[in-house]
């Protein structure tokens, strides 16, 4: 297969994302090759790959770069994250009020809409433009659709990131004990997370058994993924200040552990047993560098 990767091409990238020089060896010893198994794997048309990982540990990163160098030997891609098909803040409020007081913060399972992704994915299959959404964090909300990129569909590969994706739910009986204080003193009875457990039984399943490939990106621990999303939030607003957009809405150091700790029962259990159903396995150091890679 042709290299696509030049190191003006990787200088550029870097620049781009803002990226350190060390990220280089990232996409020479982990993203080209992922490319060349995404490029002789795939069969038929929108070749659907799932990348889960923890919070901060760099997929929308690793999904831009990818994207490049797919598109560099000629194939159309198209890349979604689960993140932007997040619920509105008024249809998570309606949640709040109906089932747990919990589901107005976005991010777990139960506060997306796995049925429009669905619809999207069949879309990229056939013939025709399709609109990409895109959910507005600073707003907390989706962006209009009129600002939402188009594709010309059929596309070759789809790149489908997301903290959560490929997430099973667990035992009714592993869900009795709370896993940290939010759970303990937020959740006594059980209800959210019960709750989002059946999201992951139900219209989760459906869309996450679609993918042809599974990539999982394995953090050394859950203790690292509260440092990793902060540093994730001064980025975006970095780059938000700079391009003088607004930073309402996000979050600060406390509002960002809190809001992990949402997270934190379907990574524990991801991070316990995705890694024995990838198809690629990452294992990434505290410092984000990579560190084994497993093909299958």
């Amino acid at each position: 297969m042709e290299n696509a990767i030049t190191p003006a091409w990787i200088d550029a990238f870097l620049a781009d994302e803002g990226l350190p020089s060390a990220y280089s060896q990232t996409i020479r010893l982990l993203i080209e090759p992922l490319a060349d198994r995404i490029e002789t794997g795939r069969c038929g048309k929108a070749y659907l790959v799932g990348l889960c990982g923890a919070q901060g540990s760099g997929k929308s990163t690793l999904t831009g770069a990818l994207a490049k160098i797919l598109e560099s030997r000629g194939l159309t891609v198209a890349t979604l994250s689960l993140d932007d098909f997040y619920l509105s803040h008024a249809r998570r409020q309606d949640l709040a009020r109906t089932i747990h007081p919990l589901l107005a913060t976005r991010g777990v399972p139960g506060t997306h809409d796995p049925g429009a992704c669905a619809e999207i994915l069949d879309a990229l299959r056939h013939p025709g433009p399709v609109r990409l959404p895109w959910f507005d964090k600073a707003t907390d909300d989706p962006s209009p659709k009129t600002t939402w990129p188009q594709i010309n569909a059929p596309v070759d590969v789809v790149l489908f990131e997301g903290w959560c994706v490929g997430a099973r739910p667990q035992a009714a009986a592993d869900l009795t004990a709370p896993i940290n204080a939010l759970e303990r003193d937020e959740d006594p009875d059980g209800r959210w997370r019960g709750y989002v457990n059946a999201q992951l039984q139900g219209p989760y399943a459906a869309l996450f058994s679609k993918f042809d490939l599974f990539v999982v990106l394995q953090a050394p621990g859950f203790e690292v993924v509260a440092d990793w999303r902060l540093e994730q939030e001064d980025k975006l607003r970095r780059r938000r200040l700079a391009q003088g957009a607004s930073v309402q809405g996000l979050m600060d150091e406390a509002a960002v552990r809190r809001f992990v700790a949402h997270y934190e029962r379907v990574t524990r259990v991801l991070m316990a047993e995705a890694p024995m159903r990838a198809d690629v396995l990452v294992t990434l150091q505290t410092d984000r560098t990579v560190g084994e890679i497993i093909f299958r």
